[in-house]
C-alpha cells in the first residue's frame, strides 16, 4: 500500500499555517501529497499554502470548500484524495505542529494492518508555559476518561473499545474511510461522531505514541479553564463560538 495523502483543513489560518507546513516539510518521511482544504477563508490562508508549494519536498495541492464546517472541509479533502488515487489518508490541523516522525508512524501503523491509527497530542510550547501545558494535558486526560464511561460510547454495536481520538492527529485507510461513511459534514465537534462511525465498522483501530502532534491551546486562552473543560467533556461551548480564532 502506498499513495499517502496528508489533509489539512484550514479557515483563516494565514498567521499559523506556515508553521504547520514547515513542520510537515521537516518530516522524516516526505513521500506523501499534501492537500490543504481552504474552508472559505477571508484572509491569505490559501495564498500562504500556494507559496509553500514552490519549496515543499512533496506535491502540494490547494482546494477550496465553501460549505462551512471543519467536517465539510475534511470530508471534501479526504474524498478528493481518494478520487485521486490515495490509499492512505492522514489529517492534522492548520494550527498544529506534527513532530518529525508523525508521517512515518502513521504509515507504519496503516501498512502494518491497522485500519485507523490515532496519535498522541500535547500542547504547543510557543503558546503557553509549563502551567498552561499541564492544564491542557489534564483536560485531555479527563476528556478521555469521560469518553470511556459515557453510555453513548458503550453500546453493543461498537466493534472496538472507546479511546479518545483527536481529529488533528489521525490516519485511516481510504477503504475504511469510505466504508464507515466518512467524516460528518458539520461544524466542530466532529471527532467523536467520526470515531464512533469507525468503531461500528471495524475493530482495527490502534493508538501510536510515536505519532505526536503539538496541539494549539488557543481554546484554553479564549474560553478559560472551566469552559475549555466543558468543551473537552463534550458539554458544548455555551455562548462562545465552537471554533475560536
Amino acid at each position: 500500500m502506498s499513495g499517502l495523502w496528508v489533509i489539512v483543513p484550514a479557515y483563516n489560518e494565514a498567521a499559523r499555517i506556515g508553521a504547520t507546513l514547515e513542520a510537515l516539510a521537516a518530516q522524516t518521511d516526505t513521500g506523501f501529497t499534501l492537500l490543504v482544504v481552504d474552508n472559505g477563508s477571508t484572509d491569505a490562508t490559501a495564498a500562504v499554502a500556494e507559496a509553500f508549494r514552490e519549496r515543499a519536498p512533496f506535491p502540494v495541492k490547494v482546494l477550496t470548500e465553501t460549505e462551512k464546517g471543519v467536517g465539510c472541509a475534511v470530508d471534501t479533502g479526504f474524498r478528493h484524495a481518494v478520487a485521486a488515487g490515495a490509499e492512505l489518508l492522514a489529517r492534522t490541523d492548520a494550527d498544529c505542529l506534527p513532530r518529525p516522525g508523525w508521517v512515518a508512524a502513521a504509515r507504519a501503523a496503516l501498512t502494518g494492518g491497522a485500519g485507523m491509527v490515532c496519535g498522541r497530542i500535547t500542547a504547543r510550547r510557543d503558546e503557553h508555559g509549563p502551567a498552561g501545558r499541564a492544564v491542557f494535558g489534564l483536560l485531555v486526560v479527563l476528556a478521555a476518561a469521560f469518553g470511556r464511561i459515557r453510555p453513548a460510547h458503550r453500546d453493543s454495536g461498537f466493534r472496538a473499545p472507546y479511546r479518545m481520538h483527536a481529529g488533528n492527529n489521525m490516519a485511516i485507510t481510504a477503504a475504511l474511510y469510505e466504508a464507515c461513511g466518512g467524516m460528518p459534514r458539520r461544524p466542530s465537534p466532529t471527532d467523536r461522531l467520526f470515531l464512533n462511525r469507525v468503531r461500528r465498522t471495524t475493530s482495527s483501530i490502534v493508538h501510536s505514541r510515536s505519532m505526536v502532534v503539538e496541539n494549539s491551546t488557543r481554546r484554553l486562552r479564549a474560553y478559560g479553564v472551566l469552559r475549555t473543560a466543558r468543551w473537552y467533556l463534550d458539554r458544548g461551548s455555551g455562548p462562545l463560538t465552537p471554533d475560536p480564532r
